[in-house]
């Protein structure tokens, strides 16, 4: 018998002593060629050891073999804390990271199914407009002509003259967007009033503040004359006038109109970013409306025209992926035959991965979290690479049961061409394919960071680990039901593919609504829900936060802390921040202090100053209740809940806050933990947080449990209760069966998605859904109960 080959003993990633965020020198051998599942309570260290660890090593060691000159161009990555990563192989990861907001970005684009659809019309369509760019909506038409002057010698030149053109497919109304915002000048100031009597309804626009000075004292108006007095130019002037320098009390300033001024400080930012005050503002005073040039297509009237059997690049990107399909497989040409078998796998891969029911003009920034995740899987499911490292966080995310196993499928897939497949998951039906289990905890945070268990799902099931106790928890179904105390009416509903939905929303009770990916959940609940005031909706859109960020701020808890640090000391509330007057001068109030070393990773190393506490020391001198306030920031929710209480340290604000921080189960996370180190349930729960302070009588929660693991989920059931029972209606858009178990009223959607879904399938209470079997959550419900 021959020797094995030195080269196949290769077969595991080894890793030893890694300490990346709450990582206890954690060492393990993971195999090749197999799926490994990582296991563990929300925040144990699951991602932080495999994407922050290996993954992260991977890419940068790709990184490292391109030259000096290339790696400038590239982000530095810096090297994970860990001793030893051993038999890595070229990561591939594909995460839930939101894709880009920009209206501009689609599923077409983002997949490049619309590169190739560009340049199948510019090779078939009729009439002939010009090269694929001429049907991009991302490319607008130029032309140009001028002379150009070239040297001949000997003092000799001669002027040729040079035209250029260059045909696009944007619209020029909405350039390229699909819709034009409109800006109601009533939000913006009272017409009524003159310059004088402060007419301004903006935020920051205050009487005596520079911006309005500004503006009154430019000397283009009569203070004390009612605007709506105006004459058209002056109307012109206060509203759409160019940048103007205007002196100002002997300061040069400059004067812009209104519009202009707003479109840039305010509307050129992202939504989610502004303050809720500014955000407020903007959804009163801006209306978006479809472009009334392209209806919505955002393709000029040129690119519309030219059709590929009556149909055009805007028909074909409006059409459902498994409709298009269709009709792709129906085009035979035998000079594009490459560009169609190509144009039509990937269009087929959308239909096997379950997202048969999105068009390719959806913008992209709309998809949910699991929806953007398989979109950036669709590349990878015919590659022909193999030994590949795939790390996957969560795919089941957003999908129905019933979709699980074609999810898995796919995984399987992967792994059976030779490839290592890592996936984060809590999902009991995915663990259950894993050839190999990696269990962290046993706590979150502070208390996780170190393996409890490997080995084979059976040998899970039999540890004590809380994965291996709670792996086959099936919530029951309950016994008696809340009755309703009023309804929420939604007639004739139609948004997205909704089919004229009439229904009746219980309100008083807990209602989850159910049905596959793409029925039409979120279509119902948020775009067809009336929003009264008092209707707050906690949707899936990430946590925005740099590393400054932390609970503390994120929640407002650190504004009446400061206040009070501030009275019982007598200074100023600014010298608490580490943002403000109260920041280690040395690193700016970050806590540590960047090296940069040009093509190489940036070191990061604790100030010396502050020792890592973010704050001058003259500040750390002042003490609120025996604590000096980075000491505040250290603590726990739950040992600040104490600490707020009572004593000189009440604060009765600050105790709210950190007591909904418990309740949704973060009581474990430091008040000044970087925003940046949190995993996606952790934040997904602190924005639950959040809103649970929001004025309102009804919550509507999409997907709560994104991130969450078994024995998570029941501590969020007891929090949907409390709310229920202080006398709130909470809405759910889930797939989880224990919600749905655990659920007063139950509203399906179906029975497919896209154009085969948008009708309600069910409504009732759980046990008539689970009697029934009617439709495929029934089904699943049935067999999860045991039923």
């Amino acid at each position: 018998m021959t020797e094995p080959h030195v080269a196949d003993s290769h077969d595991l990633i080894r890793v030893y002593g890694a300490r990346e965020n709450n990582l206890k020198d954690v060492s393990i051998e993971i195999p090749k060629r197999r799926l490994t599942v990582f296991t563990g309570v929300s925040g144990s260290g699951k991602s932080s050891l495999v994407f922050d660890t290996i993954a992260a090593e991977s890419q940068r060691l790709i990184n490292e073999t391109y030259s000096a000159f290339l790696q400038g161009f590239m982000p530095n990555l810096a090297r994970p804390e860990v001793d030893v990563l051993d038999g890595l192989t070229t990561a591939i990861t594909v995460d839930q990271q939101r894709m880009g907001s920009d209206p501009r970005s689609t599923v077409g684009t983002a997949t490049d199914a619309n590169a190739m659809l560009r340049i199948l019309f510019s090779r078939l369509a009729e009439p002939h407009i010009g090269p694929p760019s001429a049907y991009s909506f991302n490319v607008a038409s130029v032309s140009a002509s001028g002379g150009l002057t070239v040297d001949r010698g000997a003092d000799r030149t001669k002027t040729e003259k040079v035209t250029f053109s260059r045909t696009g497919g944007m619209c020029t109304h909405c350039e390229g967007r699909g819709r034009v915002s409109d800006i109601d000048l009533t939000q913006l100031y009272d017409d009524s009033k003159s310059l004088a009597e402060d007419p301004f309804t903006i935020p920051t626009y205050t009487g005596d503040g520079w911006v309005v000075r500004v503006i009154t004292e430019s000397g283009f108006f009569d203070k004390n004359k009612p605007i709506r007095e105006y004459t058209k130019k002056e109307r012109h002037d206060f509203l759409y006038r160019e940048p103007t320098k205007v002196k100002i009390n002997g300061v040069n300033l400059t004067y812009e109109g209104l519009i202009p001024k707003l479109q840039k400080s305010f509307l050129s930012k992202d939504r989610e970013s502004m303050q809720p005050h500014i955000r407020a503002f903007v959804d009163r005073a801006v209306t978006f409306a479809v472009c009334p040039e392209c209806d919505g297509t955002r393709l000029s009237e040129q690119a519309r025209s030219s059709t590929i059997e009556g149909r055009s690049i805007a028909d074909a990107c409006a059409m459902e992926i498994r409709d298009l399909a269709e009709w792709v497989r129906g085009l035979d040409e035998p000079s594009v035959a490459p560009l169609l078998a190509k144009l039509r796998h990937t269009l087929d891969s959308f239909v096997e991965i379950g997202l048969g029911y999105l068009s390719l003009d959806r913008a992209s920034g709309t998809l949910s979290g699991g929806e953007a995740q398989r979109t950036k899987m669709i590349r990878h499911l015919g590659s022909s690479l193999t030994d590949v490292t795939y790390v996957f966080d969560e795919p089941t995310v957003g999908l129905h049961p019933h979709d699980i196993q074609r999810m898995n499928n796919l995984l399987l897939r992967l792994r059976d061409k030779g490839n290592t497949v890592l996936v984060v998951e809590h999902k009991p039906e995915t663990i259950a394919i894993a050839d190999h289990v990696v269990d962290l905890g046993p706590g979150a945070g502070t208390a996780g960071g170190t393996v409890c268990f490997e080995g084979t799902l059976d040998g899970l099931r039999q540890s004590d680990t809380v994965t291996g106790r709670h792996l086959d928890d099936r919530a029951k179904l309950k016994d008696t039901v809340r009755t309703p105390t009023g309804t929420l009416e939604i007639r004739g509903a139609t948004a997205n593919n909704l089919q004229n939905v009439d229904v009746d929303i219980p309100l008083g009770v807990l209602c989850v609504v159910t049905g596959v990916a793409g029925s039409g959940k979120s279509s119902l609940v948020h775009g067809s829900i009336p929003a009264p005031e008092g209707v707050v909706s906690v949707d899936q859109t990430p946590i925005r936060g740099s590393r400054r960020s932390n609970p503390a701020t994120y929640t407002g808890l650190l504004e009446p802390v400061r206040k009070a640090f501030a009275k019982a000391n007598g200074v100023k509330p600014a010298l608490f921040s580490a943002n403000s007057e109260g920041a280690c001068p040395t690193c700016n109030g970050a806590g540590v202090v960047y090296t940069d070393l040009a093509i190489m990773q940036s070191v990061a190393t604790t100030c010396e100053d502050c020792g890592g506490k973010r704050f001058d020391a003259s500040v750390l001198e002042y003490r609120l209740g025996g604590r000096d306030i980075s000491e505040v920031l250290a603590m726990s929710a739950t040992e600040a809940e104490e600490y707020f209480r009572e004593g000189e340290a009440r604060i009765p604000a600050a105790h709210r806050i950190v007591q909904r921080l418990a309740d949704v189960g973060l009581g474990y996370l430091t008040l000044g933990q970087p925003l940046t180190t949190l995993s996606g349930g952790e934040r997904q729960r602190l924005k639950l947080a959040v809103h649970m302070a929001d004025k309102g009588g009804v919550y509507v929660l999409d997907e709560p449990t994104t991130g969450l693991h078994l024995a998570d989920v029941e501590q969020l059931l007891g929090l949907l209760d409390r709310l229920v029972d202080s006398g709130k209606s909470v809405i759910v858009i889930e797939h989880h069966q224990a919600v749905m178990a655990h659920a007063d009223w139950i509203i399906d959607l179906g029975p497919g998605a896209g154009h085969d879904g948008g009708r309600i399938v069910f409504e009732g209470t759980p046990a008539d859904l689970v009697a029934a079997r009617s439709t495929l959550t029934g089904e699943h419900l049935a067999a999860y109960v045991g039923g």
